[in-house]
């Protein structure tokens, strides 16, 4: 699933490429999406408006546009938004076309079908149930080690599964929270309301540092993740334990080892996290 820096890459891309321009068009192929789409409903809402700007929440996606609405875009686990011209071929799985002024396209493709689309009143963000609930942005100033210090606090989870909850942090997946806790070298397993201050300021710091470099690099493609340009994204070439099971840990010269923590893997070097 694209995390916050492949979701971030798409947004600084959009940003150029489209802001301030006029919604003339919409194609709904195939309204089967994770909420199922309303072609009709989709088209009054957005066409003859404009894109006034792209911004960010979380791993979401919110097309400001004229009027005070918001298209909002979450790429599940194999969407793609990109621009296109309108007479490119059209990739498989490409289920909605917004025809925008000038002759291009913002396309949205989405294999297996968990993305959505939805749009709303600007008013509504901060009340709206999957948006009013999200935690801090991790790279932005109102994040720090003590927000972390007081959300832990009694809390049994492993500390992997408490970086990937929304509520406390957000846009953090499973890349970059295995990356994380190597670089400041907690045990996945440790329990989140067990871990001491100052090592949450250690811990802190490690999540600045990988998001920031993975947002340099353009994200992690391992799959399917492309920006809006089409572009893959590097930092794949810099994991240190995210998919490296079985390999020396670049560190200790240990072997990375794999568990599974609320069905999803977690990569972790036994040796220097604990």
């Amino acid at each position: 699933m694209p995390e916050l820096p492949e979701v971030e890459t798409v947004r600084r891309v959009l940003e150029k490429r489209i802001a301030g321009r006029r919604i003339v068009g919409l194609e709904v192929r195939d309204p089967r999406l994770r909420t199922p789409l309303d072609p009709a409903a989709l088209h009054a809402a957005l066409v003859g408006r404009s894109i006034v700007h792209v911004a960010r929440r979380s791993k979401y996606l919110l097309l400001h546009l004229s009027g005070d609405r918001v298209l909002v875009v979450h790429l599940g686990m194999t969407g793609n938004l990109r621009v296109a011209r309108g007479d490119d071929v059209l990739e498989p799985h490409t289920h909605v076309r917004i025809a925008l002024g000038g002759g291009e396209e913002l396309r949205y493709a989405d294999p297996r079908r968990f993305g959505m689309l939805f749009e709303i009143g600007q008013a509504e963000i901060a009340s709206h149930p999957r948006l009013g609930s999200i935690g801090p942005e991790p790279l932005e100033p109102g994040f720090d080690a003590q927000w972390l210090v007081q959300r832990a606090a009694l809390v049994r989870k492993p500390i992997k599964n408490f970086l990937l909850d929304g509520r406390v942090v957000a846009g953090v997946g499973n890349i970059y929270a295995c990356e994380a806790l190597y670089r400041a070298g907690v045990h996945p397993r440790r329990a989140a309301g067990r871990l001491a201050a100052e090592r949450w300021q250690v811990l802190c710091a490690a999540l600045r540092t990988v998001l920031s470099l993975a947002l340099r690099d353009g994200g992690t493609t391992l799959q399917d993740y492309r920006d809006a340009e089409g572009r893959s994204g590097a930092f794949q070439l810099r994991l240190r334990v995210y998919g490296r099971e079985g390999h020396r840990c670049r560190r200790c010269r240990g072997t990375i080892r794999r568990i599974v923590q609320a069905g999803r893997s977690t990569f972790y070097c036994p040796g220097c996290q604990r």
